[in-house]
C-alpha cells in the first residue's frame, strides 16, 4: 500500500512564524523612540556612539564566526546589532570612542562568542560590556553629560551634570534628608520623558514604555518579567518610604530614574539568559527588583540594575530547575 510515512519530530509542533531574525529586529524597532529621545537630549553624539558600538559589534562576531570558530556567519541576524545597541543605551553619550570598542569587544568575544554564540551565552552581554567598562574606567562611566548642553554656543564649564540617583546617593552620604535633596531633583515629568543626564536609553520611562508596548503586542516578550520586577522595586521602595520618608525616597522616583525601565522590559527579558516557565519569570523578576533596590539603598552605587540582572542570570539554572514543568503523563 502507498502510505504517506508518519514523521514525528520534536517539539515545538506550531509553528508560528517567529523567527531570531524577526524577534531581534523588532527589539531594535522599540529602541527607536528611546534612541530619538537620546538624540535630542544629547545631539548627535548619542547617535555616533549607537552606531560605533552597533558595527563593532557585529563586525567582531563576523570575524570571530569566519575566521575563530569557522562557523557559519550569522552576524546579520540582528542578535549583535541588539547587542550593541543595549551596550550603547548603558554608556554616557560622551565616552571616548575606543571605550566603546572596548566594551563591543568584551561583550561580544567574551560574554557571548567564548560561550559558543547565540543561545549559549550565560549573561546578558550588553551588561557584561558596560559593567567591565565601568569597574575599569569609573571616571567615564560616571561622568554624564548635561541634557541639552549641546546646544550651548558659550564655552563655559557646567556640561556634565550629576544623574537624579547620584545626586540622590551624593545628598544622603552627605546627610541631607529627602527634603533637602528634592530641590536639587528633577520632577517626574521631566524623569517620565526624559529631559535629565544619564545613559543613552535610561533617561525616557515614556519612550522606553511605548517600545515595550509594542513587544508585548508582537509577543515578542511576555509581562511577567517586566511586571514583577517594576513591581517588586515599588512595593521595596514604598515600604522603605513609608517607614522613614525623610530618609527614603517615594518609590516612583526609583522606577522613573536610572535604568529600572531599560533593564525591565529590554535586557531582564533576554530570551537566553532568563528563566524559560511563566513561574520562572515570575521569581527571577522579583528578585532583581528587590537586588535593584538593596544595591541603590544601601550600596555604594546610586545605581542597581546592571548587578542585579548579572547576579540573577547566574541563577537562572537552578530557577529552571525548581521551576521544570512535569513531564506529559506523570
Amino acid at each position: 500500500m502507498n502510505q504517506k510515512p508518519l514523521i514525528v519530530s520534536l517539539s515545538p509542533h506550531v509553528f508560528s512564524g517567529l523567527s531570531i531574525e524577526k524577534s531581534m529586529y523588532a527589539v531594535i524597532i522599540a529602541l527607536v523612540p528611546a534612541l530619538a529621545v537620546s538624540v535630542y537630549v544629547f545631539g548627535l553624539g548619542a547617535l555616533y556612539l549607537t552606531f560605533l558600538a552597533v558595527s563593532s559589534c557585529i563586525a567582531l562576531e563576523f570575524v570571530i564566526q569566519k575566521y575563530l570558530m569557522k562557523v557559519p556567519v550569522r552576524a546579520l541576524d540582528g542578535s549583535a546589532a541588539l547587542t550593541g545597541m543595549l551596550l550603547a543605551f548603558n554608556l554616557p553619550a560622551n565616552l571616548p570612542w575606543w571605550m566603546v570598542l572596548i566594551g563591543s569587544f568584551v561583550a561580544i568575544a567574551v560574554a557571548k562568542m567564548s560561550f559558543g554564540g547565540l543561545g549559549n551565552n550565560i549573561f546578558n552581554p550588553a551588561l557584561v560590556g558596560r559593567v567591565f567598562l565601568l569597574i575599569s574606567f569609573p571616571v567615564a562611566m560616571t561622568t554624564w553629560p548635561k541634557a541639552f548642553a549641546y546646544r550651548c554656543l558659550s564655552h563655559v564649564d557646567g556640561k556634565t551634570a550629576a544623574t537624579p540617583l547620584m545626586t540622590l546617593k551624593e545628598g544622603l552620604l552627605n546627610g541631607q534628608t529627602i527634603e533637602q535633596i528634592s530641590a536639587k531633583l528633577p520632577d517626574y515629568g521631566q524623569l517620565f520623558l526624559g529631559q535629565i543626564g544619564g545613559s543613552l536609553g535610561e533617561i525616557s520611562a515614556a519612550a522606553l514604555l511605548l517600545g515595550g508596548l509594542f513587544l508585548l503586542w508582537k509577543k515578542i516578550i511576555s509581562w511577567h518579567i517586566p511586571v514583577s520586577m517594576i513591581g517588586t522595586v515599588f512595593v521595596f521602595s514604598g515600604i522603605l518610604w513609608l517607614i522613614d520618608p525623610l530618609k527614603y525616597v517615594h518609590p516612583l522616583f526609583h522606577i522613573l530614574s536610572g535604568g529600572v525601565m531599560l533593564g525591565a522590559i529590554y535586557m531582564a527579558t533576554d530570551y537566553v539568559s532568563s528563566p524559560m516557565t511563566h513561574k520562572g519569570m515570575l521569581i527571577y523578576g522579583c528578585l532583581i527588583g528587590a537586588l535593584t533596590v538593596i544595591i541603590r539603598v544601601f550600596g555604594a552605587y546610586p545605581e542597581g540594575v546592571s548587578f542585579a540582572i548579572l547576579v540573577m542570570n547566574a541563577f537562572v539554572p537552578l530557577i529552571n530547575r525548581y521551576c521544570k514543568p512535569h513531564r506529559f503523563g506523570e
